[in-house]
């Protein structure tokens, strides 16, 4: 039996497939806590009856497939630390780089001739933690997280910030294409690029969807990072090769109100994100 420490939360379902829970008294508190994980038949069986699981129930070694081996392990066992999306069981690692860390985890949907809903790809929302200290630091640090969740015009402040955050995509629908992807963003962050900046934008969102050149290709888990770095960058990575950057605040506001804005993609991701970064914020 081995100790693990995962300072935040995320939505879980019951086991198997539940639908995830969206009232409060089902989500778990976002204030650090250690988690004590035993591996074997007693536990999974206790695990199949209780629809509250801890994050670390949900870690998946480097192989999406393989669940965690029977017995002790540890973190030198080289098993990585992660969560899965619910639905795909994609899994991304706690952190990325330096100094981002996992906040929220969702799935994007399309629906088809609204006919029925394609899963297009699993994401998760990273940002870096210092950053949000300082922010909240400067303006918020009175307030509760409770008070932090609900407050509008710090979710503004936050999207407009100069903070590191990063959005992974995992491809999950097996016939996407890099096209597929360049016309969705056409369409979605052009419809952003209009409610913050305007009409006249063309220039700049095609800035953006050409980096998406057809030459890349993106089978089923193929990984899209699209990183804020300092001064407002937005960089975008395909399977951890840069492809180019683009430098515009209009334009990095615009991807992250994709997902964590008043009309995200997953409304999930973004609670867990807003109770995360909370957590962060009051943690001084």
């Amino acid at each position: 039996m081995v100790s693990f420490r995962f300072p935040f939360s995320f939505s879980q379902p019951s086991l198997p497939k539940p639908p995830r829970a969206t009232s409060s008294s089902s989500r778990f508190s976002v204030s650090a806590v250690a988690v004590t994980l035993t591996v074997g038949a007693a536990a999974a069986v206790a695990a199949s009856r209780n629809p509250r699981h801890t994050i670390l129930d949900w870690v998946f070694s480097s192989h999406r497939s393989s669940l965690l081996p029977w017995g002790s392990i540890t973190l030198a066992d080289s098993i990585s630390e992660s969560v899965a999306e619910p639905k795909t069981g994609f899994s991304f690692p706690a952190t990325i780089g330096e100094s981002r860390r996992l906040l929220g985890v969702g799935l994007r949907k399309k629906s088809v001739l609204g006919l029925k809903n394609i899963d297009v790809y699993a994401f998760g929302i990273y940002a870096d933690c210092d950053d949000v200290k300082k922010l909240v630091g400067e303006k918020y640090a009175s307030l509760a997280a409770s008070e932090l969740r609900g407050n509008k015009a710090f979710m503004d402040q936050l999207m407009e910030a100069d903070i590191k955050m990063t959005i992974r995509l995992q491809i999950v629908y097996s016939k996407l294409n890099i096209r597929s992807v360049r016309n969705a963003f056409q369409e979605s962050v052009g419809n952003r690029l209009k409610k913050f900046g305007g009409i006249d934008n063309d220039e700049l969102l095609q800035s953006f969807t050409s980096l998406f050149k057809d030459e890349y290709k993106i089978p089923r888990s193929s990984i899209i990072d699209l990183t804020q770095e300092p001064g407002h960058v937005l960089s975008v990575a395909i399977e951890g090769n840069h492809v180019g950057s683009v430098k515009s605040k209009l334009l990095c506001r615009s991807i992250l109100d994709l997902y964590i804005g008043e009309e995200p993609f997953d409304k999930n991701a973004r609670e867990d994100f807003l109770d995360n970064v909370a957590s962060i914020a009051v943690d001084k």
